[in-house]
């Protein structure tokens, strides 16, 4: 069988690649008065020294263009507790801080009340890559929670939310 006349299907592949579980962010921005966010699983560390991290985006992504304007952006990690955060960042069209609470990070940046962690990034790099952008930002401030100890992080896995039980994912 010859691999380069072998076309993936996009629903095997999305579906194989739910196989690989996931944790979901928000990124968060601000601009001309307007706090901007989104959902997004393809979040990752890059680098050490610098320390470096990146995440994925649409590239017909309403809210990128706005992040990519403020040249910064905050990276909030969800814990299991805020799954209705996740499902209002993931919605187009509708007012996503509706009803959120959030505070300025050292960059300008929206954070989002209860988050496990979050990052504060300038904007490092961009790279096109198919039907995506990939944004590497360069980490300029963070928050360890001494509270997000005993919480656990939101997951993604075979198209639904899940989390991390005391023995295993439940």
């Amino acid at each position: 069988m010859s691999l380069s006349n072998t076309a993936i299907e996009p629903l095997c592949f999305r579906e194989a690649l739910g196989h690989y579980a996931s944790g979901i962010t928000v990124i968060t921005s601000h601009v001309d008065d307007e706090p901007i966010g989104f959902t997004c699983q393809s979040f990752y560390s890059v680098s050490m020294s610098p320390p470096l991290v990146s995440f994925s985006v649409m590239s017909n992504s309403a809210s990128y263009p706005k992040i990519r304007q403020a040249g910064r952006f905050a990276v909030n990690i969800l814990s299991v507790e805020q799954v209705r955060i996740s499902n209002q960042f993931a919605r187009r069209g509708t007012d996503k801080w509706h009803g959120i609470e959030w505070k300025e990070s050292p960059l300008g940046n929206p954070v989002i009340a209860g988050s496990l962690h979050w990052l504060d990034c300038e904007i490092h790099a961009e790279h096109v890559a198919g039907d995506h952008l990939i944004v590497i930002g360069e980490v300029k401030a963070l928050d360890l929670s001494k509270e997000a100890v005993a919480t656990r992080p939101l997951l993604y896995f075979k198209g639904q939310y899940c989390n991390i039980g005391v023995h295993g994912i439940v």
